[in-house]
């Protein structure tokens, strides 16, 4: 395999985790450290709440993260859900939802690349997290649309996307 290269690679000093740890610990969030490479951490949102899974790569010097919401997919409601992912994987910046074929649930995912700089900053961590509770909160009512309401994937989406103004 061709590989590119231009400089000598900074090397990566530390393990994300403990500074994931560190912000999981100042937040009060519950939390399990299965191992030195990963972290397991509950959060409650206002829909449900969320899993999240952080796990460190050392040899792809690479942070993955994914955000699990509380929900099971039936059999009769997959393939509705599998065109609900693309849907809602088009208007994502950053990261991809997806589904468990081991658990039935929706996740939000994303690898954090680090190779080049010698440590990750309680920013990249605290974005991830921000971006991937707010990308979940959006798209929970379109998931809980088709697999609980019975919604066509396009409707779905697009009640999901409407933002709401005042209060009721």
């Amino acid at each position: 395999m061709t590989s590119v290269s231009i400089v000598e690679p900074t090397p990566f000093s530390g393990n994300p985790i403990d500074l994931v740890e560190e912000i999981v610990i100042a937040n009060d969030w519950a939390h399990d450290r299965a191992s030195e490479e990963e972290l397991v951490v509950e959060i409650s949102g206002r829909w449900c709440d969320y899993r999240m899974y952080f796990v460190w790569q050392e040899e792809l010097c690479a942070l993955h993260f994914s955000c699990g919401f509380d929900m099971k997919v039936t059999k009769g409601r997959r393939s509705a859900v599998y065109e609900l992912l693309a849907l809602a994987n088009e208007k994502l910046w950053l990261g991809h939802f997806d589904l468990s074929a081991e658990e039935n649930s929706p996740a939000f995912r994303h690898a954090v690349l680090l190779r080049g700089i010698s440590a990750a900053s309680a920013e990249q961590v605290e974005d991830l997290v921000d971006i991937a509770l707010s990308e979940c909160e959006r798209f929970y009512p379109a998931f809980q649309f088709v697999v609980w309401g019975g919604k066509s994937p396009s409707q779905a989406i697009a009640s999901a996307m409407i933002d709401p103004v005042g209060e009721a």
